[in-house]
């Protein structure tokens, strides 16, 4: 069997969304005039003044004449000055904090105040839909959906589709069933602004993203809708993703443009805030990254209830501590790198990699004894099987390259070298297996994979039935998995699966009917998510195949560097024989700070003495 497997089987269906330049309800003069600078035609503009619901004031038709408001847009404002305002909001049962998903006030699309503006449920709705509607706000979601269902299968109310959507959207979220819920959302959304119920259903989309860590079908929003129709509780998440994506195409300034409209009061101004960093660092703005990241890691994460959200919170935290570093590392300022190395807690995930870090740091300070000591730390069986940094090896054996201790280095070169080249090469047949036909064999910085073959390449190594040896340790896949977008495709896929276990468990007459639809959705899914698993994991692979192929070709230098020291060290041996002294090599100085207390070391590695480790080694140059 391979030595790591994920049950992963289904996927989300990727949606061609298509967005009408329609307002939202409640069309303001400025908003209207927004849209006659876009070109937007006249007709079109009147059909969303028409949706909205406004009622225009005298004050707002003198605004329209002020700004030069085409005649027909300003004639329908005038003949919607009397327009009765629209009905008073019509409550919806607050929704029960669940350990699963938290309840997150600025992520709720007003949900949480208990209104949603709708105006039709109080006119001439079916009466059909207005009792699914009260069996949802009674706190009995599964009816609802049943009976919500029904008519959308038998197309009872074609002029209601939208709403009745919407409320099935909101009956499967109360139900828990995360990812159906979304599906229907989406229907939603891809009607576009105009209809009521837009900007309720993308806050809820939001929330659903922040709990599966998948972010894809928002992030496609985010880049196609535009900004002005961006709702205003979800719109600090969508400029955060706006603002990434522009950074992922390396358009550096509209990045910083997008993050900077992030509310500095919303949830995910952290991440965005770590964005803005990593952007002035790509731009050699160091004080700015520098400034960014200590925000990071300083600011109050505020009232984040749910341990998910909060573990996410100390990660981000951890970066940037990492990231500062990393910048006074980059201008050779190790002192002040390895104060912010250290200032990362030692249960984060990310203190193995701040260690290995700092251990270079200590190196280029020629602290050698300590970069050995935190290297010991790593290779320690309390990480040696959950982190792969495979650079290590390298740069133990430098340390002991400064230290002369020639036979140390060889030691290490040689079993890295056959740890690793099998690793390398199972690596390289695999991309070859699943890279494009027309670039099969060319050595390109990103070879593109064979988009027929993605899901294939993701089955491969997480698929159910996978069969077969492989060199891969289970920490390469656990670093490969730490790409944000493929860990939370991983744990989207994952709760889909128990999606299909909550429908399995609901009453029978429902499963016969919603349930089949819901997994019939679920099933035709699997296959585009296992292919955009495939694409991500294909990239990550390849960037583990550039890091190997760097790190042979180092160990391959250090081998003839190594050849040449012991040469020299043997023409010196021959030209000093007087000069050498056997005892003079192992002359060890025991010598400590008096802050400590020095135990020798055992063999035996203890928790609370990780990271502790200091070596004695004295070297044997002459």
């Amino acid at each position: 069997m391979k030595s790591f497997c994920v049950k992963t089987l289904v996927g989300l269906s990727a949606l061609s969304i298509g967005f009408s330049s329609n307002a939202y309800a409640g069309i303001t003069c400025e908003e209207i005039m927004n849209l006659v600078g876009y070109n937007i035609a006249p007709t079109v503009i009147i059909d969303t003044m028409k949706n909205s619901g406004s009622t225009f004031t005298a004050a707002d038709i003198q605004c329209l004449k002020d700004k030069g408001a085409p005649a027909d847009v300003l004639a329908q404002a005038q003949s919607m000055s009397s327009v009765q305002a629209a009905p008073a909001a019509i409550p919806i049962a607050p929704e029960p904090v669940r350990p699963s998903i938290e309840a997150d006030e600025d992520m709720m699309g007003g949900s949480q105040s208990g209104q949603l503006q709708d105006r039709g449920e109080t006119g001439d709705d079916p009466q059909d839909i207005k009792q699914a509607i009260k069996l949802l706000r009674a706190k009995k979601p599964l009816t609802a959906s049943f009976q919500l269902y029904d008519m959308l299968a038998n197309q009872r109310f074609p002029a209601h589709e939208t709403k009745i959507q919407f409320y099935l959207a909101s009956a499967l979220y109360e139900l828990e069933m995360y990812h159906t819920a979304q599906h229907y959302y989406l229907k939603v959304i891809k009607k576009g602004p105009k209809n009521p119920y837009f900007n309720y259903a993308l806050p809820k989309l939001v929330v659903i993203a922040k709990f599966t860590g998948d972010d894809y079908e928002l992030r496609r929003i985010a880049q196609k809708l535009p900004p002005e129709f961006y709702p205003s509780k979800a719109s600090s998440y969508l400029f955060y993703l706006k603002g990434a994506a522009h950074f992922e195409k390396g358009e550096f300034s509209e990045a910083l443009e997008a993050l900077s409209r992030v509310d500095t009061n919303s949830s995910i101004d952290l991440k965005s805030r770590y964005i803005e960093g990593v952007v002035y660092n790509k731009t050699d703005n160091l004080k700015s990254a520098v400034r960014a990241f200590r925000d990071v890691y300083t600011q109050d994460p505020g009232d984040t209830s749910a341990q998910r959200e909060l573990a996410a919170v100390t990660k981000l935290k951890d970066l940037a501590l990492i990231n500062v570093a990393s910048v006074y590392y980059g201008i050779k300022q190790y002192d002040e790198a390895t104060k912010y190395f250290e200032k990362v807690d030692r249960r984060s995930d990310y203190w193995p990699e701040s260690l290995f870090r700092d251990a270079w740091a200590h190196l280029h300070r020629g602290d050698y004894n300590v970069t050995l000591g935190k290297a010991l730390t790593i290779d320690s069986p309390f990480y040696a099987e959950e982190e792969y940094i495979p650079e290590i090896q390298v740069l133990k054996s430098l340390t002991y390259f400064q230290l002369c201790e020639w036979d140390r280095v060889e030691k290490i070169i040689k079993g890295f070298q056959n740890t690793y080249e099998p690793i390398r090469d199972e690596i390289s047949v695999y991309i070859d297996d699943y890279t494009a036909p027309k670039y099969k064999g060319q050595e390109m910085i990103q070879l593109p994979i064979d988009a027929a073959l993605a899901d294939q390449a993701w089955l491969y190594y997480f698929g159910e039935d996978t069969t077969g040896d492989t060199s891969l340790p289970q920490a390469f896949f656990r670093r490969t998995l730490r790409n944000q977008e493929l860990g939370g495709l991983v744990r989207h896929m994952d709760l889909m699966n128990q999606e299909v276990n909550l429908i399995d468990s609901q009453k029978q007459q429902w499963k016969d009917a919603l349930g089949v639809e819901l997994k019939r959705i679920i099933e035709n899914n699997s296959t585009l998510y296992q292919k955009r698993a495939g694409r991500i994991f294909f990239e990550e692979i390849q960037n583990q195949r550039y890091l190997l192929d760097d790190l042979l070709s180092q160990a391959a230098t250090i081998e003839i560097e190594l050849l040449e020291a012991q040469r020299a060290e043997y023409e010196f041996r021959a030209q000093n024989l007087n000069a050498l002294s056997d005892q003079s090599k192992f002359a060890i100085d025991f010598a400590t700070s008096p802050d400590f207390i020095y135990w020798p070391f055992n063999g035996e590695f203890w928790q609370d003495e990780l990271g502790y480790y200091n070596y004695t080694e004295q070297g044997s140059c002459k």
